[in-house]
C-alpha cells in the first residue's frame, strides 16, 4: 500500500452522481489538493460532455486543486494525470507491456482505452477528473464510432483491484509528477510523456469537429499541441479527438 501524499486531502464517498459535479460543489470549501473518489457514481460524464459508462468496481474520482494558473497551464496537468495514471497501472500490475499514453488525455492498454481523464476549471480551482475500467469495460455500443474499444485492467491484465488501493496508488504518482511539474515546468513531463506516447512517428488521424486532419504523429510541442507532419507542412493541433 502506498503512503498517502502530504499536503494531499482524501475523501470517499459510497456513491455520487459524478465526482466532477461533486468537485464542483466543494471546491469553494477546499483550502488545499483534494481528491474526491466514489465507488459508485450514477451520472458519469467524459469529454464535452458525453456520457462516460462507469460499471461498478471500476474507479471514478477527481482531483481538486487550487490554482491561479492561466488556462494554457491549466492543461497541461492532464499530462501530469497521464503519467500518474501509467505509472499507478505499472504499480497494480507490475507489467509496463501494452500501456500507452494517447494524446490528449487517454491511457491504453493493448491497444485498447482502460482510463480518460478530463479537465474542468472551476473558478480558482482546477478538477481533474479520471476514470479507469478496473473491473469491467463498456460494451462497444456505448463507444462512440471509430474510438479504439475499452478494456479492463482485469481482462488485459488479469489483475483485480479495489478502488481505494488504486486510489493510494495514483495520487502517490500524482504527487511526484506534479512536484516535477511545478519544480521544472513541463519541459521534464513532456519528455516523459512522449517516452509512452502512443502512435508515435504513424499516421493518425486528428479530428476537429466537421473537419479532420491525418498526418504524421511528429510529436507534442512545449504548450502541449499535437504535431501533425502533413501533405502540406506541420501542424500544431490544441484540440482533437485522435482516431488510429
Amino acid at each position: 500500500m502506498s503512503e498517502w501524499p502530504l499536503g494531499y486531502e482524501r475523501r470517499v464517498l459510497a456513491e455520487v452522481d459524478s465526482t466532477m459535479l461533486e468537485a464542483a460543489r466543494q471546491a469553494s470549501r477546499l483550502t488545499g489538493p483534494t481528491w474526491i473518489c466514489a465507488l459508485e457514481q450514477t451520472a458519469a460524464r467524459g469529454r464535452r460532455g458525453r456520457a462516460w459508462v462507469n460499471p461498478k468496481g471500476n474507479f471514478a474520482a477527481t482531483l481538486v486543486i487550487p490554482t491561479s494558473d492561466a488556462p494554457d497551464q491549466r492543461a497541461l496537468r492532464s499530462f501530469v494525470a497521464a503519467l500518474a495514471l501509467f505509472d499507478a497501472l505499472v504499480a497494480v500490475s507490475g507489467r509496463v507491456d501494452g500501456l500507452a499514453l494517447k494524446w490528449p488525455n487517454d491511457v491504453l492498454l493493448t491497444g485498447g482505452k482502460v482510463a480518460g481523464i478530463l479537465l474542468e476549471s472551476l473558478g480558482a480551482h482546477l478538477a481533474i477528473g479520471i476514470g479507469v475500467n478496473l473491473v469491467e469495460a463498456p460494451d462497444m455500443s456505448a463507444v462512440e464510432e471509430r474510438a479504439v474499444p475499452p478494456v479492463s485492467v482485469l481482462s488485459a491484465m488479469g489483475v483485480e483491484v479495489g478502488q481505494e488501493v488504486f486510489l493510494d496508488m495514483l495520487a502517490t504518482a500524482f504527487a511526484r509528477h506534479d512536484a516535477q511539474f511545478i519544480t521544472y515546468g513541463f519541459a521534464p513531463i513532456r519528455e516523459a510523456w512522449l517516452s509512452r506516447a502512443a502512435r508515435l512517428g504513424e499516421a493518425i488521424t486528428a479530428r476537429m469537429g466537421e473537419r479532420e486532419v491525418i498526418g504524421t504523429f511528429e510529436t507534442v510541442d512545449a504548450e502541449g499541441r499535437i504535431v501533425l507532419n502533413t501533405r502540406t507542412g506541420r501542424q500544431a493541433i490544441a484540440a482533437a479527438d485522435i482516431f488510429f
